[in-house]
């Protein structure tokens, strides 16, 4: 549970803030306008299903959901506690496809996934190993959560008072589900899914309510009609009925969710009213989508994984990234992480310098909990992938601080202690996207004459000259009717394909400065030497 000292002025200005956060954080302000009865923490939940390994898709509820929390707290002071829950007895459905030994797991479709064996070898099951994967991140981040898992609460008991309410509002239940689905279904449909006392797996079969007060059904199962208490981990609920049994168990009172989850929202809110509670406030974000455009899939695999963005790119720009336009389907590939790190250091730099409105709308107020650290960098991110790009994937981090000296002469690991993991992020995204893909091309004449221009240009430079006396040399000569340029940027684009052997490139000035001029040049002499006599 956590509360905040916010100062009169921040909560004031948050309270007409248009950023997202403060927006959703008022619904809760108009849940409790006098704060949770009895001083209790308003509840935020994020859901997890441990069938798959956890990419950025499920990190993002978490995020968000905390952003949210921490919003509401800037609004209002009062407590507040976030849960993560794991809905680790939901039975196996499909082998995913980014696991090893997947003829095991097919022996195993069906079973509650605590009970799936490990593919990696390294946890009890396959559920644990899931789940270990998520809070190790989640730990990592530093996020403030309470974990819980499905199996605890089901076999310990803490949700049979719940189980029982469910088998009162049975019928109620029903008459909300079953014009939802399609005939078929509605034959064999039931909101309780008992655990077969023969095989152990959750069954999807009718059930008959016995005793609601004792929380026993009557079922078939393999020919046998079956008695059997659904309490302390006899049974699971189908996971709409769950979702909204877990709201009204557990006092949720906020809860986001995907678009592709509206209509389970719609009919979850329903039975979670039927039995009696209140459904959370929340909102349906957009999807996050792959290269192609397609959904990201736990059980494809063909999303960016945790790991892979933080091979690449900065912590906080993938907080970044997850922070902007919620309700705006983003595509989620290798190729947005440049990006994505400069984007988020130029916000991180204007903070400082904003009026209070305005730092409250600038995402990383968002992602720092309104704590931004104001350590600058000296260059980009994209500068950085330019000069290693140049070097070739076999550049050492000592070398890219040598050439970085050039630039900046204070540039030193203690001077500058994140750009030491920005230069590893850069060697690795150059070494496996980048270099394989650099192919510089022969200048045209009128080209080669820029060249050769530029060339001397630098030749004569002064030696303490800046990036912005080079940037305005080259600006002059992409400028100069002679050279036959018809817009400027074909002039850049020309050093950029016949130097740097990349379409798109940095601040010309810039890039020189920091590769350093007789480097420069020599890069300029290479490509005269492919030029047309």
């Amino acid at each position: 549970m956590t509360t905040r000292a916010i100062s009169p002025e921040l909560r004031e200005a948050a309270r007409v803030s248009k950023a997202w956060p403060y927006e959703e954080a008022r619904k809760l302000l108009k849940r409790y306008p006098g704060g949770k009865p009895d001083g209790a923490p308003v509840l935020f939940e994020t859901g997890y299903g441990p069938s798959g390994l956890p990419h950025i898709g499920t990190f993002n509820e978490v995020l968000r959901t905390t952003i949210v929390r921490h919003a509401y707290e800037e609004l209002s002071g009062a407590p507040t506690r976030l849960v993560a829950f794991s809905d680790d007895m939901d039975g196996l459905r499909k082998v995913p496809d980014n696991v090893p030994n997947q003829a095991m797991l097919a022996d195993y479709l069906g079973k509650p996934l605590t009970q799936v064996p490990d593919p990696f070898g390294k946890f009890e099951s396959f559920a644990h190993h899931n789940n270990a994967m998520l809070r190790d991140f989640l730990d990592s981040y530093g996020f403030d959560y309470e974990f819980v898992s499905s199996t605890d609460m089901y076999r310990g008991g803490q949700f049979d008072d719940a189980l029982k309410n469910v088998l009162r509002h049975y019928q109620a239940i029903m008459d909300i589900m079953l014009p939802t689905l399609r005939k078929e279904r509605q034959a064999t449909y039931s909101p309780v899914l008992p655990v077969s006392p023969k095989s152990g797996s959750v069954l999807q079969v009718p059930i008959e309510v016995v005793d609601a007060d004792a929380g026993i059904v009557r079922f078939t199962d393999e020919g046998d009609v079956i008695e059997q208490s659904i309490l302390s981990g006899g049974a699971k609920l189908q996971w709409k009925v769950d979702w909204a049994m877990r709201w009204v168990a557990l006092g949720v009172d906020y809860e986001m969710a995907g678009k592709d989850l509206i209509d389970s929202v719609t009919q979850s809110s329903k039975i979670a009213r039927a039995l009696g509670g209140r459904p959370p406030e929340g909102f349906n974000y957009e999807m996050f989508l792959d290269e192609k455009g397609e959904k990201i899939s736990k059980s494809k695999g063909n999303g960016l994984s945790i790991e892979q963005w933080l091979t690449y790119g900065t912590r906080e720009s993938l907080a970044f990234y997850i922070y902007r336009e919620p309700k705006a389907a983003k595509q989620l590939h290798i190729g947005v992480i440049p990006r994505a790190v400069d984007d988020y250091e130029q916000f991180r730099a204007a903070y400082a310098g904003q009026p209070l409105d305005k730092q409250l709308g600038n995402p990383v107020h968002h992602i720092h909990n309104g704590d931004v650290p104001q350590d600058g960098l000296p260059v980009t991110f994209g500068l950085l992938l330019n000069l290693v790009g140049v070097m070739g994937a076999d550049a050492t981090e000592h070398q890219v601080w040598a050439y970085l000296r050039n630039y900046a002469p204070d540039a030193t690991v203690e001077r500058y202690p994140r750009l030491g993991g920005l230069v590893r992020h850069a060697l690795a995204y150059n070494r496996d996207f980048i270099a394989p893909t650099l192919r510089r091309r022969a200048p045209e004449a009128h080209e080669a004459m820029a060249l050769r221009e530029l060339d001397a240009q630098l030749a004569a430079l002064d030696p303490q000259a800046g990036a912005e006396e080079i940037q305005n040399i080259v600006y002059a000569i992409g400028k100069d009717p002679h050279y036959g340029f018809e817009q400027l940027r074909d002039w850049f684009k020309a050093l950029y394909e016949t130097l740097l052997g990349a379409e798109q490139g940095p601040r010309m000035g810039s890039f020189i400065a920091l590769y350093g001029v007789e480097n420069s040049r020599a890069l300029i002499a290479r490509a005269l030497e492919a030029a047309p006599a």
